[in-house]
């Protein structure tokens, strides 16, 4: 079974990525791999779309004779990451609220 991840998720991931540093496309679908199972398929659309409401900008570095297409957050972007990282949170709250609720009397632990 694998737990659906929504845009917004999707966006942060990214979003929380680039904050640290720029990432070309295929490196970025790379490193989202180590958490998530995710095609570069699904990934461009991504970072078209974060691109388009500007909370990214690109530029093109040389690379073996080659562009490469750097993605990088801007200001905008990281106000967005702000409120999802708001929204995960609160998010993730409510839910260990349920998963790991405890009855009355009982140790989370047994």
């Amino acid at each position: 079974m694998k737990i659906q991840i929504t845009a917004d998720l999707l966006d942060g991931m990214v979003l929380a990525i680039l904050e640290h540093d720029d990432y070309y496309g295929y490196a970025l679908t790379q490193r989202m791999q180590s958490a998530i199972t995710i095609s570069e398929s699904t990934m461009y659309p991504v970072l078209r779309r974060l691109k388009k409401d500007e909370y990214l900008t690109t530029y093109d570095q040389p690379y073996q004779g080659r562009n490469r297409r750097y993605y990088q957050i801007t200001v905008e972007g990281r106000k967005y990451l702000r409120r999802i990282r708001k929204l995960w949170h609160d998010y993730k709250e409510s839910l260990d609220g349920i998963f790991y609720a405890t009855r009355e009397g009982e140790d989370k632990d047994d």
